[in-house]
């Protein structure tokens, strides 16, 4: 397993200190979810992980304990602690896969994502100030639509600091379905926070092209900021949604 210093916290979006546990839960679930560690693997004792990972047993223990609760590990006995290989189907089902709108019975649903246009572009004085970036530095911006059973329901508008992203794929075939799981692979950004903001409005012309909807109809736009492990805006996005027959649901563990 490969470990990354924990003795420092990072920061959320509010400025407010990650639990230490938190970071060495992350960093472990990763690992599972990118293939590192296998389904079957055999984790160290608690007392090598806190060694390895420079944090008390406490705190691998407090990891290893909602890991476990999570599904994603399991306890043996006589063996220890051993990858399931499976996500949690709530919480860590979102790290990579980020998505909010339910089913009217409340169903867990299977999206597509269509990306629609990749692109380059400089930065406007408001994304250079939200980003801390100097004035028309690149950005680059992706439009892509979802759909659950073929049908759109939500289309995103994304952008995030090129120079933070050096070679991602500017055409839109080959763009990845999952971002944040190619931030992380590709770049070691791993989203740690979201912060949104939710409005309902009007339908405009291009959600009516877009979603299939018919004037007037209503939207959910969700503006939202996702932040990095050390705090820092990576993914600036703003989702427009159709919610007929589905609702945006948001968890909070």
């Amino acid at each position: 397993m490969v470990s990354k210093s924990a003795e420092v916290p990072g920061v959320g979006p509010e400025g407010l200190p990650v639990p230490l546990y938190e970071h060495v839960k992350r960093q472990i679930a990763e690992a599972i979810l990118i293939g590192e560690l296998a389904p079957g693997t055999v984790l160290p004792g608690e007392i090598a992980l806190a060694t390895q990972y420079g944090v008390a047993v406490g705190t691998i223990r407090r990891a290893l304990a909602d890991l476990t609760a999570g599904g994603m590990l399991m306890r043996r006995r006589k063996t220890g602690t051993v990858v399931t290989g499976r996500a949690s189907q709530h919480g860590l089902r979102f790290f990579f896969q980020y998505f909010r709108l339910q089913g009217a019975d409340g169903s867990l649903l299977q999206s597509e994502a269509e990306v629609l246009s990749v692109a380059i572009e400089p930065a406007t004085a408001a994304e250079a100030a939200l980003f801390g970036v100097p004035d028309a530095e690149p950005l680059l911006r992706l439009h892509r639509v979802r759909r659950v059973a073929r049908a759109p329901i939500l289309h995103s508008r994304i952008v995030l600091v090129a120079s933070r992203i050096p070679g991602f794929p500017l055409k839109r075939t080959q763009v990845a379905a999952l971002l944040y799981r190619h931030l992380l692979e590709a770049y070691g950004i791993r989203i740690s926070a979201v912060r949104e903001k939710v409005a309902a409005e009007l339908a405009n012309n291009e959600d009516c092209r877009l979603l299939k909807l018919t004037s007037p109809s209503a939207v959910l736009v969700i503006n939202e900021e996702a932040y990095d492990q050390a705090g820092a805006l990576a993914i600036c996005s703003q989702h427009r949604a159709t919610t007929a027959n589905h609702h945006y649901s948001n968890e909070i563990r």
